[in-house]
Protein backbone atom coordinates (compact mmCIF):
# COMPACT_ATOMS: atom_id res chain seq x y z
CA UNK A 1 0.00 0.00 0.00
CA UNK A 2 3.02 2.47 0.92
CA UNK A 3 4.47 1.86 -2.60
CA UNK A 4 1.41 2.32 -4.43
CA UNK A 5 0.91 6.03 -2.18
CA UNK A 6 4.55 6.92 -2.62
CA UNK A 7 4.63 6.16 -6.74
CA UNK A 8 1.50 8.00 -7.32
CA UNK A 9 2.18 11.22 -4.79
CA UNK A 10 6.08 10.70 -7.00
CA UNK A 11 3.61 11.04 -10.11
CA UNK A 12 1.55 13.81 -8.64
CA UNK A 13 3.90 16.44 -7.07
CA UNK A 14 6.01 16.17 -10.29
CA UNK A 15 3.43 16.88 -12.49
CA UNK A 16 2.39 20.02 -10.35
CA UNK A 17 6.06 21.11 -9.64
CA UNK A 18 5.63 19.86 -5.90
CA UNK A 19 8.20 18.34 -3.94
CA UNK A 20 7.99 15.19 -2.41
CA UNK A 21 9.74 13.30 -0.16
CA UNK A 22 8.93 9.93 1.93
CA UNK A 23 10.86 8.71 5.19
CA UNK A 24 10.91 5.32 5.94
CA UNK A 25 11.74 4.52 9.89
CA UNK A 26 12.79 0.54 9.25
CA UNK A 27 14.18 0.70 5.74
CA UNK A 28 17.82 1.44 4.41
CA UNK A 29 18.59 3.75 2.19
CA UNK A 30 19.72 0.58 -0.20
CA UNK A 31 16.07 -0.62 0.17
CA UNK A 32 14.76 1.71 -2.19
CA UNK A 33 12.82 0.19 -4.82
CA UNK A 34 13.71 2.46 -7.62
CA UNK A 35 10.41 1.54 -9.72
CA UNK A 36 8.54 3.39 -7.08
CA UNK A 37 10.22 6.71 -6.70
CA UNK A 38 13.59 8.34 -7.53
CA UNK A 39 16.29 8.25 -4.65
CA UNK A 40 16.56 11.95 -4.16
CA UNK A 41 12.61 11.01 -2.99
CA UNK A 42 13.61 8.40 -0.33
CA UNK A 43 15.23 8.54 3.26
CA UNK A 44 15.75 5.47 5.21
CA UNK A 45 16.49 5.88 9.00
CA UNK A 46 17.37 1.97 9.30
CA UNK A 47 15.75 1.98 12.62
CA UNK A 48 17.21 5.09 14.24
CA UNK A 49 13.84 6.00 16.79
CA UNK A 50 15.02 9.47 17.69
CA UNK A 51 16.94 10.37 14.54
CA UNK A 52 13.79 9.57 12.76
CA UNK A 53 11.12 11.73 15.19
CA UNK A 54 13.27 14.44 15.53
CA UNK A 55 14.26 15.19 11.84
CA UNK A 56 10.49 14.05 10.92
CA UNK A 57 8.83 16.32 13.42
CA UNK A 58 11.39 19.53 12.25
CA UNK A 59 10.54 18.90 8.89
CA UNK A 60 6.44 19.93 9.56
CA UNK A 61 8.26 23.31 9.38
CA UNK A 62 8.74 23.39 5.78
CA UNK A 63 6.10 20.79 4.69
CA UNK A 64 2.35 21.85 3.55
CA UNK A 65 0.94 18.16 4.37
CA UNK A 66 2.82 15.43 6.25
CA UNK A 67 0.81 11.62 5.68
CA UNK A 68 1.30 9.55 9.01
CA UNK A 69 1.20 5.49 7.24
CA UNK A 70 0.23 4.27 10.84
CA UNK A 71 -1.29 5.38 13.72
CA UNK A 72 1.84 3.46 15.99
CA UNK A 73 3.16 7.25 14.27
CA UNK A 74 1.11 9.14 16.27
CA UNK A 75 3.20 10.81 18.44
CA UNK A 76 5.26 12.27 15.04
CA UNK A 77 2.32 13.84 13.51
CA UNK A 78 1.08 15.33 16.70
CA UNK A 79 3.75 17.03 17.49
CA UNK A 80 4.04 18.64 14.22
CA UNK A 81 0.95 19.43 14.46
CA UNK A 82 1.17 21.13 17.90
CA UNK A 83 4.59 22.78 16.46
CA UNK A 84 3.74 24.12 13.64
CA UNK A 85 -0.14 24.60 13.27
CA UNK A 86 -0.19 25.91 9.60
CA UNK A 87 1.03 21.70 8.68
CA UNK A 88 -1.62 19.42 7.57
CA UNK A 89 -1.46 16.36 8.74
CA UNK A 90 -3.25 13.55 7.37
CA UNK A 91 -3.05 9.41 8.90
CA UNK A 92 -3.51 6.42 6.85
CA UNK A 93 -6.42 4.20 8.53
CA UNK A 94 -5.70 0.59 7.88
CA UNK A 95 -7.95 -1.50 9.96
CA UNK A 96 -7.40 -3.15 13.44
CA UNK A 97 -4.83 -1.15 14.03
CA UNK A 98 -7.48 1.93 14.35
CA UNK A 99 -10.56 -0.65 15.86
CA UNK A 100 -9.33 -1.16 18.87
CA UNK A 101 -8.82 1.22 22.13
CA UNK A 102 -6.65 3.81 21.34
CA UNK A 103 -4.05 5.76 24.27
CA UNK A 104 -4.79 9.23 24.79
CA UNK A 105 -1.66 10.54 22.64
CA UNK A 106 -3.42 8.76 19.91
CA UNK A 107 -6.96 9.84 20.78
CA UNK A 108 -5.67 13.53 20.69
CA UNK A 109 -3.67 13.12 17.48
CA UNK A 110 -7.00 12.20 16.05
CA UNK A 111 -8.70 15.12 17.37
CA UNK A 112 -5.90 16.99 16.15
CA UNK A 113 -4.92 15.90 12.59
CA UNK A 114 -6.39 17.32 9.37
CA UNK A 115 -7.13 14.20 7.26
CA UNK A 116 -8.09 10.48 7.88
CA UNK A 117 -7.54 8.83 4.71
CA UNK A 118 -9.66 4.98 5.17
CA UNK A 119 -8.86 2.06 3.39
CA UNK A 120 -12.06 1.47 3.18
CA UNK A 121 -15.60 2.23 4.00
CA UNK A 122 -16.16 -0.41 7.07
CA UNK A 123 -12.81 0.79 8.39
CA UNK A 124 -14.20 4.59 8.42
CA UNK A 125 -17.20 3.73 9.75
CA UNK A 126 -15.69 2.09 12.51
CA UNK A 127 -13.47 4.95 13.32
CA UNK A 128 -15.88 6.88 13.37
CA UNK A 129 -18.03 4.95 15.48
CA UNK A 130 -15.47 3.72 18.10
CA UNK A 131 -13.22 6.90 18.64
CA UNK A 132 -15.87 9.73 17.80
CA UNK A 133 -13.93 10.96 15.04
CA UNK A 134 -15.31 13.73 12.60
CA UNK A 135 -16.54 12.17 9.93
CA UNK A 136 -16.00 15.34 7.46
CA UNK A 137 -12.12 14.37 7.60
CA UNK A 138 -12.65 10.57 7.18
CA UNK A 139 -12.34 10.07 3.44
CA UNK A 140 -12.25 6.40 1.33
CA UNK A 141 -9.38 5.89 -0.46
CA UNK A 142 -9.55 1.96 -1.63
CA UNK A 143 -6.39 0.63 -2.32
CA UNK A 144 -5.43 -0.75 -5.71
CA UNK A 145 -3.09 -2.99 -7.51
CA UNK A 146 0.12 -2.37 -7.44
CA UNK A 147 1.15 -0.69 -11.02
CA UNK A 148 4.48 -2.99 -11.12
CA UNK A 149 2.59 -5.87 -11.34
CA UNK A 150 1.63 -7.82 -14.97
CA UNK A 151 -1.84 -9.30 -15.27
CA UNK A 152 -1.44 -12.45 -16.62
CA UNK A 153 -2.84 -12.89 -20.11
CA UNK A 154 -3.95 -16.68 -20.24
CA UNK A 155 -5.18 -18.76 -17.14
CA UNK A 156 -2.83 -22.01 -17.22
CA UNK A 157 -1.69 -23.77 -14.50
CA UNK A 158 2.20 -23.71 -13.30
CA UNK A 159 3.70 -26.81 -14.40
CA UNK A 160 6.79 -26.15 -12.08
CA UNK A 161 4.48 -25.29 -9.03
CA UNK A 162 1.95 -28.58 -9.68
CA UNK A 163 5.21 -30.46 -9.48
CA UNK A 164 6.84 -28.03 -6.41
CA UNK A 165 4.03 -29.35 -4.15
CA UNK A 166 3.06 -32.58 -5.70
CA UNK A 167 -0.53 -31.82 -7.34
CA UNK A 168 -2.08 -33.74 -10.19
CA UNK A 169 -2.97 -32.40 -13.23
CA UNK A 170 -6.82 -32.53 -12.50
CA UNK A 171 -6.73 -31.68 -8.85
CA UNK A 172 -8.94 -28.71 -7.62
CA UNK A 173 -7.45 -26.08 -5.52
CA UNK A 174 -8.31 -24.30 -2.98
CA UNK A 175 -5.64 -21.44 -2.21
CA UNK A 176 -5.71 -18.41 0.83
CA UNK A 177 -1.93 -16.50 1.21
CA UNK A 178 -1.97 -14.20 4.52
CA UNK A 179 0.17 -13.69 7.20
CA UNK A 180 0.34 -17.33 9.81
CA UNK A 181 0.63 -15.58 13.26
CA UNK A 182 -0.61 -16.78 16.67
CA UNK A 183 -1.43 -12.79 17.05
CA UNK A 184 -3.74 -13.25 14.40
CA UNK A 185 -6.35 -15.90 14.71
CA UNK A 186 -8.93 -14.27 12.67
CA UNK A 187 -7.74 -15.03 9.52
CA UNK A 188 -10.35 -18.02 8.85
CA UNK A 189 -8.05 -20.42 7.70
CA UNK A 190 -8.80 -22.77 10.50
CA UNK A 191 -12.36 -22.75 8.90
CA UNK A 192 -11.05 -23.79 5.38
CA UNK A 193 -9.68 -26.77 7.29
CA UNK A 194 -12.40 -27.55 9.11
CA UNK A 195 -14.74 -28.41 6.11
CA UNK A 196 -12.21 -29.80 3.71
CA UNK A 197 -13.66 -33.02 4.56
CA UNK A 198 -17.01 -32.77 4.15
CA UNK A 199 -15.82 -30.77 0.81
CA UNK A 200 -14.09 -33.79 -0.63
CA UNK A 201 -17.44 -36.13 -0.11
CA UNK A 202 -18.41 -34.07 -3.66
CA UNK A 203 -15.17 -33.19 -4.78
CA UNK A 204 -12.20 -35.83 -4.09
CA UNK A 205 -9.51 -33.99 -5.65
CA UNK A 206 -9.49 -31.37 -3.91
CA UNK A 207 -6.26 -30.01 -2.18
CA UNK A 208 -5.52 -26.52 0.06
CA UNK A 209 -2.72 -24.61 -0.65
CA UNK A 210 -2.42 -22.66 2.77
CA UNK A 211 0.77 -20.17 1.90
CA UNK A 212 2.13 -17.75 4.30
CA UNK A 213 5.04 -16.62 6.43
CA UNK A 214 4.28 -18.51 10.01
CA UNK A 215 5.75 -18.10 13.36
CA UNK A 216 6.82 -21.47 14.81
CA UNK A 217 3.34 -21.65 17.56
CA UNK A 218 1.13 -20.94 14.68
CA UNK A 219 2.65 -23.99 12.45
CA UNK A 220 2.69 -25.97 15.08
CA UNK A 221 -1.00 -25.53 15.84
CA UNK A 222 -1.84 -25.38 11.94
CA UNK A 223 -0.65 -28.64 11.64
CA UNK A 224 -2.11 -29.60 14.83
CA UNK A 225 -5.56 -28.98 13.36
CA UNK A 226 -4.67 -30.90 10.23
CA UNK A 227 -4.35 -33.80 12.01
CA UNK A 228 -7.14 -33.55 14.11
CA UNK A 229 -9.17 -33.21 11.24
CA UNK A 230 -7.49 -35.51 9.32
CA UNK A 231 -6.74 -33.38 6.06
CA UNK A 232 -2.94 -34.41 5.82
CA UNK A 233 -3.32 -35.57 2.41
CA UNK A 234 -5.02 -32.51 1.13
CA UNK A 235 -3.05 -29.47 3.00
CA UNK A 236 -0.13 -28.47 1.67
CA UNK A 237 1.59 -25.89 3.67
CA UNK A 238 3.94 -23.53 1.56
CA UNK A 239 5.33 -21.37 4.04
CA UNK A 240 6.31 -17.77 2.50
CA UNK A 241 6.10 -17.10 -1.22
CA UNK A 242 8.17 -14.48 -3.04
CA UNK A 243 6.40 -11.94 -4.33
CA UNK A 244 7.83 -12.70 -7.65
CA UNK A 245 5.54 -15.97 -7.30
CA UNK A 246 2.81 -14.62 -6.36
CA UNK A 247 0.99 -14.40 -9.70
CA UNK A 248 1.81 -18.11 -10.48
CA UNK A 249 0.35 -19.17 -7.16
CA UNK A 250 -2.93 -17.46 -8.04
CA UNK A 251 -2.83 -19.19 -11.68
CA UNK A 252 -2.51 -22.44 -10.01
CA UNK A 253 -5.85 -22.24 -7.73
CA UNK A 254 -9.36 -21.99 -8.78
CA UNK A 255 -10.69 -20.39 -5.63
CA UNK A 256 -9.47 -17.90 -3.55
CA UNK A 257 -10.54 -18.49 0.29
CA UNK A 258 -9.44 -16.09 2.94
CA UNK A 259 -12.86 -15.56 5.34
CA UNK A 260 -11.10 -13.53 7.70
CA UNK A 261 -13.23 -11.30 10.43
CA UNK A 262 -10.22 -8.47 10.23
CA UNK A 263 -9.11 -7.12 6.87
CA UNK A 264 -8.81 -3.46 6.94
CA UNK A 265 -9.00 -4.37 3.48
CA UNK A 266 -7.51 -7.35 1.89
CA UNK A 267 -4.98 -6.00 -0.68
CA UNK A 268 -4.24 -10.00 -1.70
CA UNK A 269 -8.37 -10.58 -3.13
CA UNK A 270 -8.04 -7.70 -5.44
CA UNK A 271 -4.15 -8.66 -6.42
CA UNK A 272 -6.03 -12.51 -7.02
CA UNK A 273 -9.04 -11.22 -8.83
CA UNK A 274 -6.68 -9.59 -10.91
CA UNK A 275 -5.13 -12.74 -11.79
CA UNK A 276 -9.15 -14.02 -12.87
CA UNK A 277 -9.08 -15.86 -9.68
CA UNK A 278 -12.40 -15.83 -7.89
CA UNK A 279 -12.29 -14.90 -4.34
CA UNK A 280 -14.75 -15.97 -1.20
CA UNK A 281 -14.17 -13.43 2.02
CA UNK A 282 -15.78 -12.37 4.92
CA UNK A 283 -18.52 -10.48 5.58
CA UNK A 284 -18.01 -8.48 8.79
CA UNK A 285 -14.56 -6.30 7.86
CA UNK A 286 -13.26 -3.83 5.03
CA UNK A 287 -12.88 -7.25 2.58
CA UNK A 288 -16.29 -6.30 1.33
CA UNK A 289 -14.85 -3.26 -0.84
CA UNK A 290 -12.70 -5.82 -2.17
CA UNK A 291 -14.93 -7.35 -3.52
CA UNK A 292 -17.42 -4.20 -4.08
CA UNK A 293 -20.46 -5.44 -1.70
CA UNK A 294 -20.20 -8.55 -3.48
CA UNK A 295 -20.28 -7.96 -7.48
CA UNK A 296 -16.73 -9.07 -7.78
CA UNK A 297 -16.62 -11.85 -5.32
CA UNK A 298 -18.49 -13.79 -2.54
CA UNK A 299 -18.84 -12.83 1.04
CA UNK A 300 -19.81 -15.69 3.96
CA UNK A 301 -20.26 -15.20 7.55
CA UNK A 302 -16.62 -16.31 8.73
CA UNK A 303 -18.13 -17.98 11.81
CA UNK A 304 -20.77 -20.51 10.07
CA UNK A 305 -18.67 -23.03 8.14
CA UNK A 306 -21.51 -24.61 6.46
CA UNK A 307 -21.94 -21.31 4.84
CA UNK A 308 -18.48 -21.15 3.72
CA UNK A 309 -18.57 -24.85 2.74
CA UNK A 310 -21.57 -24.05 0.34
CA UNK A 311 -20.06 -20.93 -1.00
CA UNK A 312 -16.98 -23.04 -1.57
CA UNK A 313 -19.02 -26.03 -3.07
CA UNK A 314 -21.03 -23.39 -5.21
CA UNK A 315 -17.91 -22.29 -7.26
CA UNK A 316 -15.99 -25.82 -7.49
CA UNK A 317 -19.00 -27.65 -9.31
CA UNK A 318 -19.03 -25.03 -11.37
CA UNK A 319 -15.62 -23.31 -12.14
CA UNK A 320 -15.51 -19.97 -13.83
CA UNK A 321 -14.54 -20.09 -17.60
CA UNK A 322 -11.63 -18.35 -19.24
CA UNK A 323 -14.04 -16.16 -20.70
CA UNK A 324 -15.67 -15.38 -17.50
CA UNK A 325 -12.05 -14.90 -15.65
CA UNK A 326 -10.85 -12.62 -17.93
CA UNK A 327 -14.02 -10.63 -17.43
CA UNK A 328 -13.34 -10.76 -13.48
CA UNK A 329 -10.07 -9.71 -13.94
CA UNK A 330 -11.30 -7.00 -16.26
CA UNK A 331 -13.26 -5.47 -13.68
CA UNK A 332 -10.81 -5.90 -10.79
CA UNK A 333 -8.88 -3.79 -12.91
CA UNK A 334 -11.32 -1.22 -14.49
CA UNK A 335 -11.82 -0.09 -10.33
CA UNK A 336 -8.56 -0.97 -8.78
CA UNK A 337 -6.43 0.66 -11.12
CA UNK A 338 -3.29 3.19 -10.35
CA UNK A 339 -4.70 5.29 -12.33
CA UNK A 340 -7.82 5.94 -10.43
CA UNK A 341 -6.22 5.96 -7.01
CA UNK A 342 -3.64 8.97 -8.28
CA UNK A 343 -7.12 10.80 -9.30
CA UNK A 344 -8.68 10.54 -6.38
CA UNK A 345 -5.45 11.32 -3.85
CA UNK A 346 -4.96 14.41 -6.22
CA UNK A 347 -8.76 15.18 -5.05
CA UNK A 348 -8.03 15.06 -1.32
CA UNK A 349 -4.71 17.43 -2.06
CA UNK A 350 -6.66 19.56 -3.90
CA UNK A 351 -9.76 19.64 -1.51
CA UNK A 352 -12.01 18.56 -4.21
CA UNK A 353 -14.74 16.00 -3.25
CA UNK A 354 -13.81 12.60 -4.04
CA UNK A 355 -15.71 10.86 -6.92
Amino acid sequence: MTRTLAHSLQTLTTLHNRDFKLWSLYDKDEDLMPQYLSSKSFKGFNAKRNSFVVQSTKVAKLADVIIISHINLAVIGLLAKITYPKCEVWLIAHGIEVWRPLSSAKKLFLKKCDKIICVSSFTRGEIIKRHKTDANKCLILNNAIDSFMTPPVSFTKPKHLQEKYHLAGDDVVLFTLTRLAATEQYKGYEQVIKVLNKLRINIPKIKYVLSGQYDDSEEARIKQLVKQYDVEDIVILTGFVDEKELTDHFLLADLFVLPSKKEGFGIVFIEAMACGLPVICGNVDGSMDAIRNGELGTAVNPDDPDELQSAIEAYLKKPLTVKDRQHLQQLCLQYFNQDNYTNKLQQILMHEPVS
